[in-house]
């Protein structure tokens, strides 16, 4: 009894010390015990993993080959490391034969992909601009209408990894998250997303799964960092600094645009052949029939707007993906420049988080085919999946369910059941 006296004494005498000791042994104590529910994740995504690799393939197949395009400079250099603890060991005990290439610099992605041979599947593992740049390269290609049916994987190494959230399920562990990722790669389920096709005049064309963007939100957005000093209260001082230096922040364009577009049936499911007589019946009458007359299509009426906008976005609807969806078109949201400083604010805090959210008041225009027209000077950049280009007048076109994406299945399920 007198030692543990003793001992409350000495804490009570050295409280600063006993404070600050009790705080490290807290904090360390909760860091070895994350790292070790971490572990726990990666060994049961590895079992899971294994029983795929121990499925007997038939003599005359050959192992898949999957191709790994790897960002190391994502999420601040840390993917190579991130991807080397727990996604490589799930896609090696899945039987797949993996290819990693690693990209040195910015836009060597698109470079890679003119080069690569055939694959059974193709994976990215990084944040939106390598998913951008291997899009782009793949569809580049001289084959692409061959190449672009060979299904992708995304694993989100990332500090942006917008599309994460329509392919897997949302977690707040990193760990669980890139290991959930992968093995909805082994699992084998795919939906189909659609494609911005962007041209300039001159450029090649750039392509897009998520959305462009013009407009100040953007451009102060691309500022942010610049006041790190501020802490969690850097966004609005962004904000705030923008209005100070110019007001109205108005964006003047000129849109000409084509409307959706009907969406043809899906012939992915091979329909049950007829009966041999009725096959017969058919030629017999095909044969004999006079010969139809093409009835010429007149082209869709295109519609011009003149915008005034504090920003204007393009975006795909992978974000709120309906796989059930009749017509095929992508979103334009116009967003008035008649807003006050006090919205301009609090709008662009929540567009932070948000980029893809598009305000009640704004103009919303639903479009398969557009003509961007700018003005010559000032057009500033855009955001093309969250990478900067300059600003120019471009052509946007739709490629509806142009790729196909590995999806976690039971947030399949979850869109299948929406889109009823």
């Amino acid at each position: 009894m007198a030692r543990v006296l003793k001992v409350l004494q000495t804490l009570r005498n050295h409280w600063k010390k006993s404070l600050f000791g009790a705080s490290v042994v807290s904090y360390g104590g909760h860091w070895l015990y994350g790292k070790h529910c971490d572990n726990l994740l990666r060994r049961a995504a590895c079992h899971e993993a294994r029983e795929f690799g121990r499925q007997v393939i038939p003599a005359h197949m050959l192992v898949k080959k999957a191709t790994v395009i790897l960002n190391p400079a994502a999420c601040n250099r840390k993917a190579a490391n991130l991807f080397e603890k727990n996604a490589a060991p799930i896609l090696h005990l899945g039987g797949y034969e993996v290819t990693l290439v690693k990209t040195d610099y910015e836009g060597q992605a698109k470079k890679l992909l003119d080069l690569m041979e055939p694959t059974d599947l193709l994976i990215v593992a990084g944040g939106d601009g390598t998913l951008q740049e291997v899009v782009t390269g793949l569809l580049r290609r001289p084959d692409q209408a061959s190449i672009s049916k060979t299904p992708i994987g995304f694993i989100p190494l990332g500090s942006q990894n917008s599309l994460s959230q329509t392919l897997h399920s949302p977690s707040d562990n990193r760990v669980k998250h890139i290991t959930d990722a992968t093995l909805s790669i082994l699992k084998g389920d795919t939906v189909p997303l659609d494609v911005l096709q962007i041209k300039g005049e001159k450029d090649q064309p750039v392509f897009a799964l998520t959305a462009l963007r013009w407009g100040a939100y953007r451009d102060v957005a691309a500022n942010v960092s610049k006041y790190w000093y501020l802490g969690p209260l850097k966004s609005k001082a962004a904000h705030l600094f923008s209005t100070l230096k110019e007001w109205p922040q108005s964006h003047k364009a000129s849109l000409t645009y084509q409307g959706p577009t009907p969406r043809p049936p899906d012939l992915t499911e091979n329909p049950p052949r007829p009966p041999l007589l009725t096959r017969i019946i058919n030629r017999l009458s095909l044969y004999w029939a006079p010969p139809e007359q093409e009835v010429p299509q007149e082209p869709e009426p295109l519609e011009e707007v003149e915008v005034s906008a504090v920003e204007l976005s393009i975006a795909t609807q992978n974000s709120n993906l309906n796989l059930k969806r009749t017509e095929d078109a992508l979103t334009v949201c116009v967003e008035p420049d008649t807003l006050s400083k006090g919205d301009f604010i609090s709008t662009g805090s929540i567009k932070m988080k948000d980029p893809s959210m598009c305000p009640e008041s704004a103009l919303q225009l639903m479009a398969s085919r557009l003509h961007l027209s700018l003005p010559q000077e000032g057009a500033g950049f855009y955001n093309i999946d969250n990478e900067a280009y300059e600003a120019m007048p471009v052509e946007v076109m739709l490629l509806p369910r142009k790729l196909h994406f590995f999806c976690n299945p039971a947030r399949k399920q979850e869109l299948l059941s929406e889109a009823q």
